[in-house]
């Protein structure tokens, strides 16, 4: 991956929308030449999806928490995967190191719900114990700087 794909990344974040003309402006290449960049970074699964950033307290969800889970055992499996993906209010989960097994981002409309939501969690196999850190305000979510670190295995001047 090379800078002009980086730039093509870091635009395609701000705004996937845009026409590949005005990539192709952005990068100094032609529209057919970023196509086929952006087709190779799908291909390579560099572009994992196009989605849209949505905010959530206009459709309902504005609490969030992060929510620390304790278990008895390893939690990294598939089945504890699936578990956690059929909650419909967990947006993110991670198995991380330190205290807690696990780490999930919830969003909900109110407390309530956010209450009901630790609920099920529990009823999720090896689960022991939780413990929920609500957001008051979020300053700012960026996306990934694609342009500013190299991508592992690489160096600054590696192509």
């Amino acid at each position: 991956m090379d800078q002009v794909d980086r730039m093509i990344l870091a635009e395609l974040q701000r705004d996937a929308t845009q026409p590949y003309a005005a990539l192709a402006q952005i990068v100094g290449l032609s529209p057919g030449a970023v196509h086929e960049r952006v087709r190779k970074l799908r291909e390579r699964g560099v572009i994992v999806r196009t989605t849209v950033d949505v905010d959530p307290a206009a459709v309902g969800r504005g609490v969030l928490a992060y929510v620390l889970i304790n278990a008895g055992a390893w939690m990294g499996g598939e089945e504890t995967a699936e578990a956690l993906e059929a909650i419909p209010s967990i947006e993110e989960a991670h198995v991380v190191a330190g205290a807690a097994t696990l780490l999930v981002k919830v969003r909900t409309q109110t407390t309530e719900e956010l209450q009901a939501t630790l609920k099920k969690l529990f009823d999720v196999p090896g689960v022991t114990g939780t413990q929920t850190i609500v957001a008051l305000e979020t300053f700012f979510e960026r996306p990934i700087d694609v342009v500013a670190r190299p991508v592992r295995g690489t160096s600054k001047g590696a192509r």
